[in-house]
């Protein structure tokens, strides 16, 4: 079964995650093909505006536990999904996100790499990297929440609900489950229907202003050294066991 659709609506692109099963999980071939069609778009000059989005009751769950769990085991861990999430973070076009549930882990940061998030009712949020052993976020969350708030969310790793999440600037907008789509569809439209060449050169400007190029440089840093430490493992495998046992 595909792991990811990619339709077009005019010059917008609807990217949508579709591996239901595992709440729309990262695992190698979901982040390949995540990673190839933000290629295909940015090279694509019909596409002026992506929206992404997931299915059932996520928006993402982040990384696949089994396969990172069997990656440890084997040899250590590697993070496809944050390679994905880079390439996500240089598309050069506006990108919506859709929040359609909820956002842990690797799938908050997917959607808190995105220009906009709108989000349904039904949409929470959770940053649990140092109740792994990991850094999830921290190059992100300051910029968009401010300091004091991506502190509490990073040290905590308590999950933010949909209006909290509005409150403080995590989502732009919050909208009932069933116009969660449609809100956010019109919205792309609308920012699709500006010059291709200025959105481009917009959100250039605005990456430099807000650039976090050196905050981002850091975490992957940290998280190549704390993937392989004995205590990311153990922590890692522990909340594995307790997702299995749910």
């Amino acid at each position: 079964m595909p792991m990811l659709e990619v339709t077009r609506d005019g010059h917008v692109a609807l990217l949508r995650l579709t591996r239901t099963d595992k709440h729309n999980a990262f695992n190698r071939d979901m982040s390949l093909a995540v990673t190839e069609a933000f290629d295909a778009l940015d090279a694509d000059d019909d596409v002026r505006c992506a929206v992404i989005t997931g299915t059932g009751a996520a928006f993402s769950a982040g990384a696949d536990f089994n396969e990172a769990v069997a990656a440890i085991d084997e040899r250590g861990r590697s993070d496809g999904m944050g390679a994905a999430i880079a390439r996500v973070a240089q598309f050069r076009k506006p990108l919506v996100a859709c929040v359609n549930g909820f956002a842990y882990g690797g799938g908050a940061v997917l959607a808190v790499t995105c220009d906009i998030r709108i989000a349904s009712e039904e949409a929470a949020f959770r940053f649990p990297g140092a109740a792994y052993g990991l850094v999830v976020g921290a190059s992100q969350l300051p910029r968009i929440v401010g300091d004091a708030y991506a502190r509490e969310l990073l040290f905590s790793g308590r999950v933010v609900q949909a209006d909290e999440a509005l409150r403080m600037g995590l989502v732009n907008r919050v909208v009932p489950h069933e116009m969660a789509e449609p809100a956010t569809h019109e919205l792309a439209q609308q920012i699709a229907a500006n010059s291709p060449a200025a959105l481009i050169a917009t959100k250039d400007v605005l990456n430099r202003a807000g650039s976090t190029a050196d905050a981002v440089a850091a975490e992957l840093k940290w998280n190549r050294e704390l993937r392989q430490s004995p205590d990311h493992h153990e922590r890692f495998r522990a909340a594995a066991q307790r997702v299995v046992n749910r």
